[in-house]
């Protein structure tokens, strides 16, 4: 089995080869790389996002302090900012 698979590969590109002519081999191939590269590159950023995201515990939310009028009469600025002696 593993005799036939070159033949294949050398049929395939001849077809390639009597199809497009020598002269856009080069611009197929280049573009062949660089649709690869986008490819890689995608697939890349997607697992590093997948990654990232698994291994972000989310924080628990703060507990919000409920304001009461004794805390807000403290918060007043004239409190806060005593005049000047």
């Amino acid at each position: 089995m593993l005799g036939q698979h070159w033949l294949w590969i050398v049929v395939l590109l001849v077809v390639v080869l009597i199809v497009f002519g020598p002269g856009r081999l080069p611009e197929l191939g280049g573009a062949l790389g660089k649709a690869m590269r986008e490819f890689r590159k995608a697939t890349t950023e997607l697992t590093n996002e997948v990654t990232t995201a698994a291994q972000a515990k989310p924080e628990p939310p703060a507990p919000s302090a409920a304001v009461t009028p004794e805390s807000a009469a403290k918060g007043s600025t004239s409190e806060a900012n005593p005049p000047p002696s």
